[in-house]
């Protein structure tokens, strides 16, 4: 019997031994690689060729996207996302790279052997990704935490909920965790993207968000920043632009594992 060979692929290696272990007690499976960086794991499907690649998307190196946009479109592997970010535009992006499938953490080890059965033709599909309860009820909660954080933390600060700004960094942020390619492009994507959706100006979001900054400094709460990172980051005359205050705020919601 043919054995559907597995490369699994996350930043914990309890985590990989703890499926390891359960999906090699399937006779039909077969693991024939583990690894806790993405440039790694890339290499090692082109070595090995592995049918299914379960992976995280936060990996050193590659994360979870790269990976499977990396991957020789000829010798494709189904891929599996087992993360811990249950943000809708993180499963909307995966899904739209390839993905067979998209579930949460912690990983039940019986539905992901249903899943990998059903996506490699061993059983009949049940549900395909999209259709999920499971993993629509998992992104409500996650996108609530997510707000709730960053609320806790805009006040933490001294941003308060009244100014424009306010809501226009909230979206930054969730933006830039969605799509952390998106900081690179402030003026061209970010503030646009933003500006649509709230129907004003580029220019008109920009300014809002440099002001909720300048309130923050002016309010001279700069320590609580610094404690929310756990290091000194910035003092009072090292105010940070608006695409670092973004691309910082959202680097901690996903290490974090919010969002």
């Amino acid at each position: 019997m043919k054995k559907v060979k597995i490369l699994l692929v996350d930043n914990n290696m309890e985590n990989i031994q703890f499926i390891k272990s359960g999906l090699q007690e399937e006779e039909s499976f077969e693991v024939v690689g583990c690894e806790c960086d993405g440039m790694a794991a890339l290499d090692k499907i082109n070595s090995f060729h592995p049918d299914v690649v379960v992976t995280e998307l936060i990996l050193p190196r590659l994360d979870g996207f790269g990976l499977m946009s990396s991957v020789d479109k000829s010798n494709c592997p189904i891929f599996i996302v087992a993360s811990s970010i249950g943000s809708d535009a993180f499963v909307s992006k995966a899904i739209g790279l390839g993905a067979g499938y998209y579930m949460l953490k912690p990983i039940n080890i019986d539905t992901l052997k249903a899943r990998i059965k059903e996506l490699t033709g061993e059983s009949k599909p049940t549900k395909v990704a999209f259709d999920d309860q499971s993993v629509k009820n998992a992104i409500k909660r996650s996108e609530k935490q997510l707000d709730e954080r960053l609320a806790n933390i805009f006040i933490s600060v001294g941003i308060p909920a009244h100014i424009k700004g306010y809501q226009f960094l909230r979206e930054a942020i969730k933006m830039a965790i969605a799509t952390p390619d998106i900081i690179n492009s402030i003026t061209k994507k970010l503030y646009p993207s933003i500006a649509e959706n709230f129907n004003t100006s580029a220019s008109k979001v920009e300014r809002a968000i440099r002001h909720a900054i300048e309130v923050a400094w002016n309010r001279g709460k700069i320590e609580n920043i610094n404690t929310i990172f756990g290091i000194k980051v910035y003092s009072s005359h090292d105010k940070p632009t608006n695409g670092e205050f973004i691309a910082l705020l959202a680097d901690k919601m996903i290490m974090e594992g919010v969002g």
